[in-house]
């Protein structure tokens, strides 16, 4: 049985193949299908987060995977083409944050795509969205009305592996299963239920 850093590591194969030769559609992660999901937009075009993960890890910023590269983690089969992150929120720890977002050279921009600093000051909204070389995606805190969940909790209890040196953290099966419910897209619905297989 493949462990949680070979099964990233095969997924950014997969979707490196997949997307190869894809001619750019102009459609961004946050505007996926519901059902198809991010791996049929652009973003999934040269995705490969592993160096933006890298980054957090060497200033120390703790950010926890919360999306299908977490399912990837944990075993699922289906591909995707960004990287959804939960951190703290805390101005604490918003320079970690800040100087990592700053070293992979990320774009972030709020929900209008209204571009905002890489900077403590500029990481106060409840989400952001984020834009490298190699990876986009949504960056989190529990601030976000998640309903009924204790995001804050799945930080907390999150699992963690190490690939390349890499220290990923990413929440726990049980719990992306829980967020996937929550949201209940076609897509989190079919991912849920094989989750819920593995």
């Amino acid at each position: 049985m493949s462990t949680p850093g070979p099964r990233l590591h095969d997924a950014i194969e997969r979707i490196q193949a997949f997307t190869a030769g894809r001619q750019p559609i102009g459609a961004r992660h946050d505007e996926a299908d519901d059902s198809v999901g991010t791996i049929g937009t652009d973003d999934a075009i040269g995705f490969d987060p592993i160096s933006l993960l890298s980054a957090f890890d060497r200033h120390g910023a703790e950010v926890v995977a919360i999306g299908q590269v977490a399912g990837i983690l944990h075993g699922s089969s289906e591909l995707t083409g960004d990287l959804d992150l939960l951190w703290s929120g805390s101005e604490s720890d918003a320079p970690r944050i800040a100087a990592a977002l700053a070293d992979a050279e990320a774009l972030l921009f709020d929900h209008d795509m209204v571009p905002i600093t890489s900077t403590p000051d500029g990481l106060t909204l409840a989400k952001v969205m984020f834009e490298t070389a190699t990876a986009s995606g949504d960056l989190c805190t529990p601030r976000l009305p998640w309903g009924a969940l204790d995001v804050g909790a799945f930080m907390s209890r999150a699992e963690q592996c190490v690939t390349d040196g890499v220290t990923i953290r990413y929440i726990t099966k049980h719990d992306l299963i829980a967020m996937r419910r929550a949201v209940g897209r076609p897509k989190d619905i079919r991912r849920a239920d094989e989750l819920e297989q593995l």
